[in-house]
């Protein structure tokens, strides 16, 4: 996946905070890891808090639901947290802040969970950990449209969530995409007949096809653009961080964690 947004002012970013403060800087970051329960070289921005960057909406990976945000990633990152000794906090801030290191080198989160796709460009800003899912696009159409590939989709208006590898996938073959700047925008595009069909996640196109709502459109074509989510955290700055995450990881794939959640938030996996 993902996005480019106008970066906010940071005290609205402040605002944005889901269970969680704003965090400070680097050298913040170092005694709060030291004095929570994490393992002391375990940098952490708030005392006992694993600050988790995201951008909201993005269900089934995160979306907030009666005042508290939930999710794949959300869970996953439970994972790391719990490991640590620590509890998780969510920082809500624009996908760009995210994919170029910015909130992370700002000291606003410790880790970066937003349906990410590894990228060469946004290794030069990130370190990622192992890749945690598999990932597809789709195009999603009205039904009855025609559309039934990106093909067909020529002298059609095609709309896509903005700085997106779906959106840079399109414009590779060839569209010239409406760009929207989160999921729902792009979805409110496609329901108001703004454009005619829309690239997006694959998961969560099968999220907004389970609501009545968006009966009258289909899934018209799979895209398999070889895409792996990862989790990032800050470049060069947290090796012990990264390590937790990866052997958390590591061990939800093994002892059935993993597939319990991904069925509760996917469905069911593919087979292999």
């Amino acid at each position: 996946m993902h996005r480019t947004f106008m970066a906010r002012a940071a005290t609205a970013a402040c605002a944005l905070v889901l269970l969680a403060g704003c965090g400070g800087g680097d050298d913040e970051a170092t005694d709060a890891g030291k004095s929570s329960g994490a393992s002391s070289s375990i940098k952490l921005i708030k005392a006992g808090e694993l600050t988790t960057c995201t951008h909201l909406p993005y269900p089934p990976f995160q979306s907030a639901e009666g005042g508290k945000v939930v999710g794949f990633d959300v869970d996953l990152i439970d994972l790391v947290a719990k490991d640590i000794g620590a509890k998780q906090a969510i920082f809500d801030t624009p996908f760009e802040n995210i994919k170029t290191g910015a909130a992370l080198n700002a000291g606003q989160c410790d880790v970066a969970a937003a349906g990410m796709t590894i990228t060469e460009e946004r290794k030069k800003n990130l370190d990622f950990s192992e890749p945690y899912f598999d990932a597809t696009q789709a195009l999603l159409a009205k039904k009855g449209s025609g559309i039934t590939s990106l093909d067909s989709a020529k002298g059609k208006k095609v709309g896509s969530q903005a700085s997106t590898t779906g959106e840079d996938y399109v414009k590779e073959h060839g569209a010239d995409p409406v760009s929207f700047e989160t999921s729902d925008a792009e979805l409110n595009g496609l329901r108001s007949g703004q454009v005619d069909v829309i690239v997006q996640d694959l998961p969560v196109v099968n999220g907004w096809l389970k609501d009545p709502a968006n009966a009258d459109f289909e899934i018209v074509a799979n895209l398999d653009t070889g895409e792996q989510y990862g989790f990032a955290v800050k470049k060069d700055g947290n090796d012990e961080l990264l390590a937790k995450i990866n052997a958390a990881l590591a061990k939800a794939k093994s002892d059935g964690t993993y597939d319990t959640l991904y069925t509760k938030w996917i469905g069911a996996k593919p087979a292999s």
